[in-house]
């Protein structure tokens, strides 16, 4: 079915008939633009239009869809190509139809995921669901446009298609979840308590691998992803201070002989707890000591001895990891505590254990130290080994 020529024909017998495309428009209720883009070839009309289109120019359906006059003698032999040529248009018509549909339905499944990831946080359960329910409409179209005629065949295609891209997604929700430092997007359940230090304690199951959101909601929050699902919510490691900059692996990177370097000390004192609340500090490189001026007072922030538990452990690791390090002072706004190498190495518990063959051992330092701290009793105890001057006594 030739288009251009149909066009051609329509325009030579509206005017034939003294017709412009505004009057034959008004005739068959369409538009004069519908009119010029038929006679143009860029559009044929619709079926519904043959027989009232071919009355107002005064020929038959079969001249109309043959572009051109019909003699008498050729009328079945055109009515036959005219036919197969309707028929042909129709179903391309049809398909090129139900192709729009199909795009239309998949570009909606495509926003519908993309807004899933963009406006909803990750934290959100909505996420998940409506990036879910997009996959689910993008297969339905792609599902329609397969070149199969099993339907069969063609859910098999789309079921893989849909475990393909969902496949995808939970990729790169776990490249997310690792490199940014949030809640998994696709998760089955999610469970908060508080642990016994009382730290919100989150837990996010998913399908390969749990996450756990440790000290939520506060300066030293901090992810574990469990990959191997050794832990639950009950089992799982926690500790008050952010593991992924105060843990020993993290520090172990400041270890050094001498006090003096003092771009070591600082950048262990940034990574150490308590620093949240902002610091100066001065070296006393004739007695080498360690003079720390927190900027709140020693009561803020103390909550399930919080304070306590951080001078503790501030305390531990830099004598650990500087060498010839005599005493640290740490200064708060309402009171002082000073502690020595002398009172630590012979009075915190199993001291020496943290050491093996001469070196420091990231086991037996959370096993004597992280692991301990949480003990309030351990803590407590521990404290009488520090020097505690009120504000009115250094006055």
């Amino acid at each position: 079915m030739d288009s251009k020529k149909i066009g051609s024909f329509i325009a030579k017998n509206r005017k034939k008939k003294g017709l412009t495309q505004e009057q034959l428009g008004e005739r068959l209720g369409v538009t004069n633009k519908t009119i010029s883009r038929w006679e143009n070839g860029n559009y044929m009309p619709d079926l519904s239009l043959l027989e009232p289109l071919s009355k107002e120019l005064g020929i038959t359906i079969n001249e109309l869809l043959a572009g051109e006059f019909i003699e008498e003698e050729k009328t079945v032999e055109y009515l036959e190509q005219n036919l197969l040529s309707t028929i042909v248009y129709t179903d391309n018509k049809i398909k090129n139809e139900q192709k729009k549909i199909s795009s239309f339905i998949i570009g909606i499944g495509i926003l519908i995921c993309i807004c899933s990831f963009t406006i909803f946080p990750s934290e959100s359960s909505w996420s998940e669901i409506y990036s879910i329910a997009g996959l689910l409409v993008m297969v339905i179209g792609i599902f329609r446009e397969l070149p199969l005629s099993s339907r069969w065949k063609r859910g098999l295609i789309s079921s893989g298609i849909f475990i393909l891209i969902a496949g995808i997604f939970f990729v790169v929700d776990f490249i997310g979840v690792t490199q940014f430092e949030r809640p998994p997007i696709y998760r089955y359940k999610t469970t908060t308590v508080f642990d016994d230090m009382g730290n919100k304690l989150i837990e996010y199951q998913n399908l390969f691998y749990n996450v756990y959101r440790i000290n939520a909601d506060t300066v030293n929050e901090y992810y574990l992803i469990d990959r191997k699902k050794q832990y639950d919510i009950d089992t799982v490691p926690v500790s008050p201070f952010n593991q992924n900059i105060s843990a020993i692996e993290h520090i172990l990177q400041y270890e050094n002989k001498y006090i003096g370097d003092n771009s070591n000390i600082g950048q262990l004192i940034g990574a150490l707890p308590l620093s949240e609340h902002g610091y100066v500090y001065e070296i006393d490189s004739k007695n080498c000591g360690l003079i720390i001026d927190y900027h709140f007072t020693d009561w803020y922030d103390n909550e399930d001895l919080y304070t306590e538990r951080a001078l503790i452990y501030n305390s531990v690791s830099a004598f650990v990891l500087i060498e010839n390090l005599e005493y640290i002072t740490f200064n708060f706004s309402g009171s002082s505590y000073i502690v020595t190498r002398d009172s630590i190495e012979k009075n915190y518990p199993n001291y020496t254990e943290i050491f093996t063959d001469g070196s420091i051992s990231t086991k037996n330092f959370r096993k004597y130290v992280e692991e301990k701290i949480k003990d309030p009793a351990f803590v407590s105890n521990v404290m009488k080994i520090f020097e505690k001057r009120e504000s009115q006594d250094l006055e």
